[in-house]
């Protein structure tokens, strides 16, 4: 696998996106007319981080930033509620929650997580950004390299509708009526499929430049495409 001296960046901000959209998506925006979490603001510029590693650096190197990612999370999520547990300090207030235990049951209340949440953030993570990284690299295969904002947006499409629908479902399945996720999951992938499309010329710009500077233009002919494989090319 080649690797490129702006790998680490590249790295950092889909790792930084992953975070961040993790921490404020307990909030519920308005949108107009739609109701979203405001993490939509900024989790679908880690599919753009995506789309630029995968075809600058390829799969593998796709792959590596995905588990990375992931412990990354699980770590902010472990810190977040470890701190949680921790007894607040006689004199700790919060500007509105003058006592100590309210304060406590506000970050409770905003960087607390459940299981069950954290059970599908994490598995429509997983599953959303590889599908996301194997669909465009399995058309720059099939279109000899051509047609970028096709591989872009193809693979967005299939990437957040998979996570969408995985992290509604398992998140809020029997809390919600069935009849009233359909609709959400219908909104939450076409608000992130459209903003990443309205970025495709940042993506034309920065994958150009990355592809010169670095002297790569990845293709996947020979890789292993297993999610947990270690090698990033196929046995045999």
């Amino acid at each position: 696998m080649s690797s490129g001296r702006y790998l680490p960046v590249v790295s950092a901000g889909f790792v930084t996106c992953l975070v961040v959209s993790n921490i404020i998506a307990v909030k519920i925006g308005a949108f107009g007319p739609w109701y979203l979490p405001v993490a939509v603001i900024i989790f679908p510029i880690a599919y753009i981080f995506g789309d630029v590693l995968t075809e600058v650096y390829g799969y593998a190197r796709a792959r590596q930033v995905i588990w990375i990612g992931f412990a990354c999370n699980a770590l902010a999520v472990g810190a977040i509620a470890l701190g949680g547990w921790i007894a607040p300090a006689p004199f700790w207030t919060l500007r509105g929650f003058e006592a100590p235990a309210s304060a406590q049951a506000a970050y409770q209340a905003i960087l607390g997580f459940t299981p069950r949440l954290l059970a599908a953030s994490f598995l429509a993570y997983l599953v959303g950004e590889f599908v996301n990284a194997y669909v465009l690299a399995r058309l720059k295969l099939a279109t000899q390299g051509r047609w970028l904002w096709l591989r872009t947006i193809g693979s967005t499409l299939a990437g957040q509708l998979l996570d969408s629908s995985i992290f509604l479902t398992v998140a809020f399945a029997g809390v919600m009526p069935g009849p009233a996720l359909a609709p959400l999951v219908l909104t939450q992938w076409l608000f992130k499929s459209a903003y990443e499309a309205l970025a495709t010329p940042l993506t034309y710009v920065v994958v150009g430049a990355l592809k010169r500077a670095e002297g790569l233009d990845s293709y996947d002919r020979d890789t292993d495409f297993n999610p947990l494989a270690v090698s990033g090319r196929k046995g045999g």
